[in-house]
């Protein structure tokens, strides 16, 4: 089947769709989402509402103070006491107190200082044996895993799970209880599909571990940090009051749980610090929402449509220039769906967009040339057809010149003057028919007209046509002999096969000698029908035999017999032969002659044997 520049066009576009979407789920191209994303995390400078959490570190100072890590519960008691005059709203330990050895006194000591304390959570972590929590007789409100979710790729937290299931176990993320014990009155609902708070839908599938997107604050607005050394020397209580407290190790020597995030810039964040404005992040409702994968596809389709329907509908400098418009615009849709709290992927569309307005434009370049060539070829086409009409009624018009000037030019007897007019009317009814056959042709090679398809005789086509060659032969004193004629009937249009059969004798007189001779026979069997012309011309060679039916093809005998001929007589021969369901042969040979045979379909024949 034939297919049509739409329908190539269409499944351009839809390949281009395709391969965008491939190109999306690659590894490549989650890694360039991925910084992207980060890039788009760093130009976001909007400042973000006042953070209502605060870090309360214990640095590198208040360690060596406290005797190291071996005293680590004796300083967090110490430093808890000093917090609780500050009123605090809510204290969460990103510490994991499991560790049963440490002495007695240091865990009375801690569990004093944490009972004085509103809302405390404790911090659990996941082992491959299974959940550490800490110990049972340490006072708290709630527990929360302190988990975050570094990318594999480049160990990069952007995320982190708000739930985590061990067994039959499930605890919610230490942000998460610090948000509830902070927000008592909050309204949490999940569901499979995610979380809503206070009306609010954060889209975290159960299935994935509900991941959240961390808003992490900016360097100019970043979650405030007291250590436990400053607070000991300065009054600083005013930071605490009614704030979310998130205790941690943030020296670097001791704090294990450091990793790079949007806004590292090459710097670590410590774990206590990532709780904290994933904390923020809940605490603003202000959700960032990856984009869903319909909503990834139908973006890049819309993306490939836009493509396509700019360089299907617009051509030129409008066309690029509109298509520069959508390049651009792409580009900077992932921004503005970053403003409003929508992750999108970056690649996907970028492929979309670059492939669709490359493939398309590529298109329509190509086919604007093959148009431009047709439209050339189709100019020369006419300029010759139309040279062909001149030349194939010179005849007709010569003869019809010459008899009215006789006519007019001198007092002939009546006899006379009625043959000349006789004449003038046949040689202009040939004419109107030549004209007639030209354009019957053209339209048959172009598809805008049907054949008839009407029984004719063979015999009578062939005799009218010699008849009309018969003057031509004359003129160079050749004979024009009919050596056998089987008489059949086909079905067809008559006026066609005559003007083909015609054409097959001029051409065998044009390109013969003087005194020689053309010859006329048929051969019926097999339900075709061969009609062959032959001649003692110039001839031919294989390789211009090959051509001969190639439209416009002026072969060397034209040039050696010196007669004018426009490549397009034989190519429309062969055309009115197969649109009558049959085929053009050639026997050729340089200095020999040619022979030039069709093969037709027969309707029915109507007596055998040559006459």
């Amino acid at each position: 089947m034939r297919r049509t520049p739409g329908v190539l066009y269409a499944a351009l576009l839809g390949a281009v769709f395709g391969f965008a979407l491939l190109a999306g789920w690659t590894t490549l191209a989650a890694q360039i989402d991925s910084d992207v994303y980060d890039f788009l995390f760093r130009l976001d400078q909007r400042t973000p509402p006042p953070a209502t959490s605060v870090i309360y570190g214990i640095d590198e100072r208040t360690l060596r103070q406290g005797g190291g890590l071996a005293g680590l519960r004796g300083i967090l008691a110490d430093g808890l006491e000093r917090l609780r005059p500050c009123l605090p709203k809510a204290v969460a330990l990103d510490i994991v107190l499991a560790d049963e050895t440490a002495a007695k006194e240091e865990n009375d000591r801690l569990i004093w200082a944490l009972g004085r304390l509103p809302n405390v959570v404790l911090a659990s972590t996941l082992t491959a044996h299974g959940w550490e929590n800490p110990l049972a007789q340490l006072p708290r409100k709630a527990t929360g895993h302190v988990h975050s979710d570094p990318d594999p790729y480049d160990n990069v937290v952007r995320q982190i799970s708000l739930e985590k299931v061990a067994g039959r176990e499930r605890q919610w993320a230490l942000a998460l209880e610090t948000f509830k014990a902070m927000h008592p009155e909050a309204v949490i609902e999940e569901d499979p599909g995610g979380l809503t708070i206070d009306g609010v839908r954060l889209p975290s599938p159960r299935e994935a571990a509900r991941p959240l997107l961390v808003k992490f604050r900016p360097s100019t607005a970043p979650v405030p940090e007291v250590t436990f050394a400053e607070l000991a020397e300065k009054d600083q209580c005013g930071a605490f009051r009614e704030k979310a407290v998130f205790v941690g190790i943030t020296a670097q020597s001791a704090a294990q749980d450091r990793h790079s995030t949007p806004l590292s810039f090459g710097q670590t964040m410590v774990g206590v610090a990532i709780n904290a404005n994933a904390y923020e992040t809940l605490a603003s409702r202000a959700f960032l929402r990856p984009a869903g994968n319909l909503e990834t596809v139908g973006l890049a389709l819309a993306i490939t449509f836009a493509a396509g329907a700019i360089f299907y509908l617009l051509s030129g400098w409008m066309a690029y220039a509109s298509a520069a418009v959508l390049l651009v615009t792409v580009h900077a849709l992932t921004w503005a769906a970053f403003r409003q709290g929508i992750v999108f992927p970056y690649t996907t569309p970028l492929a979309a967009v670059w492939l669709g307005t490359a493939a398309t434009a590529s298109f329509q370049y190509f086919v604007t040339r093959r148009q431009l060539h047709k439209a050339e070829a189709d100019r020369s086409r006419y300029q010759q057809a139309i040279h062909f009409v001149a030349h194939e009624m010179r005849s007709p018009l010569t003869a019809i010149q010459g008899s009215s000037e006789l006519m007019g030019r001198y007092k002939l007897p009546e006899e006379k003057r009625a043959q000349m007019a006789q004449m003038i009317h046949s040689e202009s009814q040939r004419l109107g028919r030549l004209i007639q056959t030209f354009l019957d042709v053209e339209r048959l090679s172009e598809g805008q007209m049907e054949l008839a398809r009407e029984p004719f005789a063979m015999g009578d086509v062939v005799r009218a046509s010699m008849e009309r060659a018969q003057p031509l032969a004359e003129r160079k004193r050749m004979t024009m002999t009919l050596q056998s004629l089987d008489e059949c009937t086909l079905k067809g249009d008559r006026e066609l096969m005559e003007y083909a059969v015609y054409n097959l004798l001029t051409n065998a007189v044009k390109y013969s000698p003087v005194e020689t001779q053309v010859t006329v026979f048929t051969a019926l069997g097999g339900g075709t029908l061969r009609l062959s012309v032959r001649d003692q011309g110039i001839g031919m060679d294989e390789k211009e035999a090959r051509k001969i039916f190639t439209k416009f093809y002026r072969t060397k005998r034209a040039e050696q017999s010196g007669e004018a001929g426009t490549g397009i007589g034989l190519s429309i021969v062969e055309q009115i032969v197969v649109h009558h369901g049959g085929r053009i042969e050639v026997q050729s040979s340089p200095g020999a002659g040619s022979c030039f045979t069709m093969v037709l379909p027969v309707e029915d024949a109507l007596e055998s044997g040559g006459k």
